[in-house]
């Protein structure tokens, strides 16, 4: 063409590549670019077509720019404080909270948390304390016994409680301890084939995929074993981040197994990822009851030559007669599904390999060991583009009802599962739906079917051949068949929530509108847990919801031993949130950390005006979201945040609101610092540590040749430091000596080494 163009072979046109298409061009050149051809079309005369990837497939993926990222998101409080909620105050104990009361104290107006206790005791803790109280969920499902405010009760409880929290924190630190002593396998950076497999993805990958994804790579090129949770809800894209640790893993010549609770799901991950994998000379393989017994053996020698490079099998992977050659990534999928004898199998394996567990509701103990930092954890909580929520009514089953639901489905093209959580009387299901629809093409299908006999009615159903299957829960994990939308459920209220939540996950995974029906039977009465679960799971239809409803699950069972099989114990003492809380701290101790004051037995008493005014935030539950947002202030940059956030929504932010984020920046740095107390008297500020502290003598000295005759030291019975604040104190500069006296202890560290 450019020959043409040019119209000499001897003067050919000046061409060149480039990604800048902002370049300018000088006259005769042509500038050659990457972009996307919308539409195929044809030249004649030249004899040229050009075929776009619209012409051959029907739907249209855009990829998104990759972005890059600083690390995981840290998880935050999950619960939401409403009036009347039971909450638990790590020094007074249960109580029930009765919303926000303004006080005038020595003559400055602060907002105070009111809690009432058994035999009408109040107390009234101020707003900026917010942390020292925690929701209260427990397992029981009943109204729990509240403390008496001044009593010795709550001191006895706490004191049992913190003597098990110990030992399981040794447990906790010894079986991880073990873990971090081992050399792990350390992978190098990403290769060409890497780019090439990751590029080849046909959907735009969310932020949150690319961000975990990110997580787990620089996990796996540290020389310590990776123990990571993917947490990320139904059909949110974790089983694409797990295929892109598994190339990396493979890709170096070890071999890498994903383990999932059934078969079905099994087999649905063995022919998505033969067809991710399809253009790589890697050997994968399946290993479950579909495969016939001189495959399985044949697969079983070939992981153990290493001939096999992934194999994706059920519990049978942890089989005595499976020996891996090398075995490198080990990704765990809907651990919960797993039962003990399992799980202490997969803890043999995984002493010394890298570990990814995938769960969209992951279960207490799991759960816990990520809230308390034992176990490292990345979320997607992005929904794919042009998903809805999944519409979910919660009904008495009424063969109208259940009419209706299919018929409206069939009539747009798609297909419906109806779940009936037993084998027995499925066929009779089965005859029902026939009868209601006779247009209905029905298929059914459980666990103790033929094996090719399942396969073929999953593979018809999967195919259209089929568009009704009525089927046990075998169908709850992983099954993606984008164009069945509508689930019915029959005896919702004997399933558990997770269960729920995972069946209702199969529907609503393309960009129509999907409904799930949750039906229990007529005139029945609900027991209170099945009623709970009933409404949780109508309640948490949004986005992103599988992390919350794994949290209600924990209220609703309660989170138990971490170590033991057990669902229940100590947490009901003292609620979820501090049970989490006192186990990080214990864990933290063990490990050498220096735990210091904890942030709540911090008394900051000063004579300011230090709140957010009515007028600021008229609406109270708003004011108290954003009393939660600046108790969470851990350093300056998180302040920061927090302003631009509140001016962005409310406007300029008043003085004393702007003094109670300086006082909660004050707070982060006393508790890194050790201080229990900063109070005034007369013209001083003074800053006391507690008393297991010991600080170091370069941070006062610095503070004594910065300031000079500004701080004294008192040597007496207590650590303190005074600083000179005048009559009036100005929050800006005490947090200005905050500030320096953190900076002080970071530097003296480089003594201590």
């Amino acid at each position: 063409i450019a020959e043409d163009l040019s119209g000499s072979e001897e003067d050919p046109v000046s061409a060149f590549y480039t990604e800048d298409r902002d370049r300018e061009l000088n006259p005769g050149e042509v500038m050659v670019s990457p972009g996307r051809v919308r539409q195929g079309f044809e030249y004649p005369l030249l004899k040229f077509v050009v075929i776009s990837e619209s012409d051959i497939f029907t739907e249209h993926k855009k990829k998104k720019k990759r972005k890059k990222f600083e690390g995981g998101s840290r998880i935050q409080d999950y619960s939401e404080l409403s009036v009347g909620d039971y909450v638990v105050h790590e020094s007074h104990g249960l109580g029930i909270y009765k919303g926000i009361e303004q006080v005038t104290v020595d003559h400055v107006t602060k907002d105070y948390m009111k809690i009432e206790y058994r035999d009408g005791g109040n107390l009234y803790i101020p707003a900026t304390n917010l942390d020292a109280i925690q929701k209260y969920g427990s397992g029981n499902g009943a109204a729990p016994k509240l403390n008496k405010l001044g009593g010795s009760e709550w001191t006895k409880t706490k004191t049992r409680v913190k003597t098990a929290i110990d030992e399981i924190a040794t447990d906790l630190v010894e079986l991880y301890a073990v873990r971090q002593g081992k050399d792990g396998y350390r992978y190098g950076k990403d290769t060409v084939w890497q780019t090439e497999f990751e590029d080849a993805f046909p959907y735009a990958e969310t932020d949150d995929q690319l961000r975990a994804t990110a997580e787990i790579k620089a996990d796996m090129q540290r020389p310590l074993p990776m123990d990571r949770l993917l947490c990320g809800d139904v059909g949110y894209g974790k089983t694409e981040v797990a295929a892109r640790a598994v190339f990396k893993c493979i890709s170096e010549g070890k071999q890498a197994a994903i383990l999932a609770p059934t078969t079905l799901l099994v087999n649905q991950h063995y022919h998505n990822l033969r067809e991710r994998f399809d253009n790589f000379p890697f050997e994968i393989e399946e290993l479950s009851r579909f495969r016939s017994k001189a495959a399985q053996t044949a697969t079983v020698k070939g992981i153990k030559s290493g001939r096999v490079d992934l194999v994706i099998g059920t519990h049978r992977l942890l089989s005595d007669d499976i020996t891996f050659k090398d075995l490198g990534l080990l990704v765990v999928d809907e651990e919960q599904r797993f039962g003990v004898r399992h799980k202490e199998k997969i803890k043999e394996l995984r002493s010394n390999i890298d570990v990814l567990t995938l769960s969209a509701t992951p279960i207490p103990r799991t759960l816990n060991m990520s809230l308390t930092g034992i176990k490292d954890i990345s979320l997607i909580e992005e929904p794919p583009g042009d998903r809805f929520p999944v519409r979910t009514y919660v009904t008495p089953y009424e063969e109208e009802i259940l009419r209706d639901a299919i018929t409206r489905e069939l009539a747009r093209g798609g297909q419906v599962f109806v779940v009936n959580n037993r084998i027995t009387g499925i066929s009779t299901v089965a005859e029902t739906v026939k009868r209601l629809v006779p247009e209905a093409i029905v298929g059914v299908g459980h666990g103790r079917m033929n094996e090719e006999v399942l396969e073929n009615t999953m593979l018809d159903f999967i195919e259209g051949r089929i568009n009704v299957l009525v089927a046990t829960t075998i169908i709850e994990n992983g099954i993606d068949i984008p164009n069945a939308n509508t689930m019915i459920i029959l005896n919702a209220d004997r399933f558990g929530l997770a269960q729920l939540y995972q069946l209702r996950g199969r529907v609503g995974r393309s960009s129509r509108l999907a409904y799930a029906y949750l039906m229990y039977q007529p005139g029945k009465v609900l027991t209170d847990i099945a009623r709970k679960r009933l409404a949780a799971i109508r309640e948490f239809t949004e986005f992103g919801a599988g992390f919350k409803l794994a949290m209600r699950d924990l209220e609703l069972r309660g989170a138990g031993n971490i170590l033991g099989e057990a669902q229940s114990g100590h947490i009901e003492s003292i609620g979820y949130e501090l049970y989490c809380k006192e186990i990080d701290r214990a864990v933290r101790q063990l490990k050498g950390e220096d735990v210091g004051e904890s942030r709540a037995d911090i008394t900051i008493d000063l004579p300011l005006k230090a709140s957010i005014p009515a007028s600021y935030i008229p609406d109270e539950s708003l004011r108290l979201e954003a009393y939660r947002r600046i108790v969470g202030i851990l350093d300056s940059e998180d302040a920061m945040d927090v302003i631009d956030e509140l001016t962005d929504r409310y406007g300029d932010l008043p003085d004393e609101a702007l003094s109670l984020i300086n006082v909660a920046e004050i707070r982060a740095h006393a508790e890194y610092l050790g201080v229990s107390n900063i109070s005034k008297k007369e013209r001083w500020t003074q800053i006391r540590f507690a008393d297991n502290v010991k600080v170091h003598p370069y941070v006062f000295v610095m503070a004594k040749s910065e300031y000079g005759e500004q701080v004294a030291l008192s040597d007496g019975r207590v650590t303190m430091l005074q600083y000179h604040s005048g009559k009036t104190i100005e929050t800006e500069k005490l947090l200005g000596l905050m500030r320096f006296l953190r900076a002080a202890k970071e530097d003296s560290k480089q003594f201590e080494q």
